[in-house]
């Protein structure tokens, strides 16, 4: 690779870190450990082509063109994070990577891109998804936390929010979403 090449892919692998809070290199890799994949599973699950996901993870490319990958690789972390913590079995894992995979948006664990009820307003869970889609899209779970943890002493609700809905469940920010409004 020659200079050129390396200030490319620098520069790419710099973009992700932006957008996607990490490159997708090391992305990519987490969530084929985590979730016992292989490249080509994952680009199956992601509705990429072997070679874009291969171009995505060297730093060839910048970006995931289409929102709905984008937000399967979301729903892909969560899911990673609920087998780590357990309240996800392997099983289960394997089915909902099957829902995520055909899920067009919306929401994308329920396989469902219906986004609000009858009244045309948006369900909390939507609310609740979307804050965390953009916590998550300008940084990482880890960097949340530890961010949270800086502002514990002197803004305890911010940092709380900040764990909720940038590091924790999509059900536990629902109940603290709930809570909260009045």
């Amino acid at each position: 690779m020659d200079a050129a090449q390396q200030e490319a892919t620098a520069r790419a692998r710099e973009l992700q870190r932006s957008w996607y809070g990490e490159p997708l290199g090391a992305l990519f890799r987490r969530l084929i450990d985590d979730l016992g994949l292989n490249q080509a599973r994952l680009a199956a699950v992601l509705g990429l082509s072997a070679p874009m996901l291969s171009q995505l993870m060297s730093g060839q490319r910048a970006k995931i063109g289409n929102p709905a990958v984008v937000q399967r690789v979301q729903a892909l972390q969560e899911l990673a994070s609920q087998v780590a913590d357990g309240s996800v079995s392997a099983a289960e894992a394997t089915d909902r990577m099957d829902e995520i995979k055909k899920s067009q948006g919306g929401s994308v664990l329920t396989g469902s891109s219906q986004s609000t009820v009858g009244s045309g307003a948006p369900t909390v869970k939507r609310v609740v998804r979307e804050i965390q889609s953009l916590l998550r899209s300008v940084s990482a779970a880890g960097d949340i936390i530890d961010a949270a943890d800086s502002l514990a002493p002197t803004h305890p609700e911010l940092a709380e929010f900040l764990r909720v809905y940038g590091a924790g469940r999509t059900a536990d920010a629902v109940a603290h979403y709930e809570s909260h409004q009045s």
